[in-house]
């Protein structure tokens, strides 16, 4: 991995500018102590999608589904015929 040194200046207010490759990213800025600041991309997962990828098991199921998917294997859908037929059944019941 090759790292570039950058001299940057911090304004009054405290904000540093990162460049055009941090442009509408989403960063961690982490105080390492002793003056060093690590900053890295990140990616947020809303707090009420947060669960799914606390449960493996529903994480697991998810990326086989669209594992499933991607590969063209579909579930059958549901016989509409048969359905139509049952409601028309009960309509005259």
């Amino acid at each position: 991995m090759k790292y570039t040194t950058l001299i940057k200046s911090v304004d009054s207010k405290g904000r540093l500018t990162l460049g055009e490759s941090f442009a509408n990213h989403t960063v961690l800025v982490e105080s390492r102590g002793e003056g060093e600041v690590l900053v890295r991309l990140a990616r947020v997962i809303p707090a009420r999608e947060a669960w799914l990828y606390e449960n493996k098991v529903a994480v697991d199921s998810v990326r086989r589904g669209l594992k499933q998917a991607a590969e063209g294997q579909f579930a059958a859908g549901p016989d509409l015929e048969a359905s139509a037929a049952l409601a028309e059944q009960l309509q005259d019941e």
